[in-house]
């Protein structure tokens, strides 16, 4: 058998198997549970964050989750979601989704992640100033361990992100158990039960937030080459790492709710304030317990940094070795089998995002920094527009391939499950990048300036402008391998290489 198909030495790279089936589970429930949202949704929602996020569990994490598990074990060649996009819709359609994949990432940890794990380290273990030289120290430490886990060899850095794993949700089940004593000592004074009842301004308000942070079970297969047995242990890691997920933002935000006063959830930084009101039940020992909390807290957040950076790295490295981005950041390291002339533009990008944050953020431009980096980690959910349809492409286009896993009930079960989980990054698409005009429409109060701090001008103008750098990004990387090649030449795939792509 042979198949034309544009292509680079990438598919013929002799990779390590190093990811097992725990290792799957572990580096996915790294990426998926994004530990520094789960106060944040509680905050932005209310009592009514535990709603949606029950339905969007059952409605948007279980069908998602099933298109990945026919996807990542049938279509098994390294990148993953680049792979998919590649074969379904070719190059310049993989280019953007690509793009818009990976840059989520390092602006997330530059922008996000970072400040996140510096206030817990100024609030908890020791002051730390804003802007000041140990500041950005701890920043810049933060952002290149995270890289250095990523570059050090798959084999070496998914212990790392596995004890991560491992610790977020032990975090997460003491924060669980500790409310149950506080509530046993103190008494329940969070949200009535009916305030639980959902409202479509609630929905509107923590939809792209919660979508956002249960997406990821297709990370593991950035590094699908990698992996020992990718038939088998991909459904079965995605079953896994999907109830371990759900579960570890289900309990622990009914938790808050339901047991804690509304005044002690506070967005971003929420869940350590929970643990601190919470551990008033240790007496004498909260504060050496808390102390223990923040530094695992910390730990935690940068292995989901280090996660995400070892997937998304690997789908964009397999974007440029195939030629639809700069071919330089397509090299793999014969030594380490990681890319890391990728993983080095990632703590490039994120630095520089960390350096201007830290210097914006308290001036009068930190509405407008606010939203680009806003738009930026929304560009996650831009990318599932274009991956997310591959499964009914790709059944299409090679039927012949066999499928260790397929979504059940024939062509009605794989249309139900990707037009659903399509609407819903639609929606929550729409709502980060345009906020407020279904409000509008619906006659829902939304005050715009109040919320974002700049007028719905100024946002939109910000917003568009991210969206189209980055997608200028992606064209000019593909239109200069282009060039460079001088016409669209195609390779000519044996049957083994075929294999080593798509699992035929």
């Amino acid at each position: 058998m042979s198949i034309e198909l544009e292509t680079s030495d990438i598919r013929t790279q002799t990779f390590r198997k190093t990811l097992g089936r725990l290792d799957i589970i572990l580096l996915s429930v790294a990426a998926i549970i994004s530990i520094d949202t789960v106060a944040q949704i509680a905050a932005g929602g209310g009592a009514q964050a535990f709603t949606w996020t029950l339905v969007i569990g059952i409605t948007f994490l279980f069908p998602y989750a099933l298109v990945v598990a026919e996807l990542g074990s049938t279509f098994h060649g390294e990148g993953g979601p680049f792979v998919w996009v590649r074969l379904a819709y070719g190059k310049l359609a993989s280019a953007i989704s690509t793009m818009f994949y990976w840059v989520t990432n390092p602006l997330w940890m530059g922008g996000s992640l970072v400040f996140i794990a510096a206030l817990t380290w100024d609030t908890y273990i020791s002051p730390l100033k804003p802007g000041s030289f140990g500041d950005y120290a701890f920043k810049l430490i933060f952002i290149w361990v995270a890289i250095a886990t990523a570059i050090i060899g798959l084999q070496y850095g998914k212990h790392i992100v596995a004890v991560g794993g491992i610790l977020k949700v032990a975090l997460l089940v003491v924060f669980v158990v500790t409310v149950g004593l506080y509530a046993m000592k103190y008494g329940v004074h969070g949200y009535a039960a009916g305030d639980f009842s959902p409202t479509m301004g609630g929905f509107l308000a923590v939809t792209p937030v919660i979508l956002f942070a249960v997406v990821g079970f297709e990370a593991p297969n950035g590094a699908a080459e990698e992996m020992r047995n990718p038939q088998k242990d991909v459904p079965k890691a995605v079953a896994s790492s999907g109830i371990i997920s759900i579960l570890c933002y289900l309990v622990p935000i009914f938790a808050i709710l339901a047991v804690l006063p509304a005044s002690k959830v506070q967005g971003a930084s929420g869940l350590l304030d929970a643990f601190k009101e919470v551990f008033k039940v240790y007496g004498p020992a909260a504060g050496p317990l808390m102390w223990i909390a923040a530094v695992v807290f910390i730990f935690v957040v940068l292995t989901q940094a280090s996660a995400w950076m070892i997937a998304s790295d690997r789908v964009q490295a397999a974007a440029a070795a195939d030629g639809v981005f700069f071919r330089y950041f397509g090299k793999f390291s014969d030594r380490l089998g990681t890319p890391v002339r990728m993983n080095l533009l990632s703590g490039i990008v994120a630095t520089v995002f960390c350096v201007a944050a830290t210097m914006l953020l308290d001036g009068s431009t930190s509405a407008v920094f606010t939203v680009v980096l806003t738009v930026a980690i929304s560009t996650l959910l831009l990318s599932y527009l274009v991956i997310f349809p591959t499964v009914i492409a790709l059944r299409r286009k090679f039927p012949e391939v066999q499928r260790p896993f397929r979504i059940p009930g024939g062509n009605v079960g794989l249309w139900i499950c990707t037009v659903v989980i399509y609407a819903w990054v639609v929606l929550g698409s729409w709502v980060a990048v345009f906020p407020g005009t279904i409000e509008q429409v619906l006659g829902i109060d939304y005050g715009f300036h109040d919320i974002w701090g700049v007028d719905r001008g100024t946002f939109e103008l910000f917003t568009v402008g991210t969206l189209v750098v980055i997608a200028a990004l992606a064209i000019i990387g593909y239109l200069w391998e282009r060039s460079r090649r001088g016409t669209r030449a195609t390779d000519e795939l044996d049957a083994a290489e075929f294999a080593a792509m798509v699992g035929d």
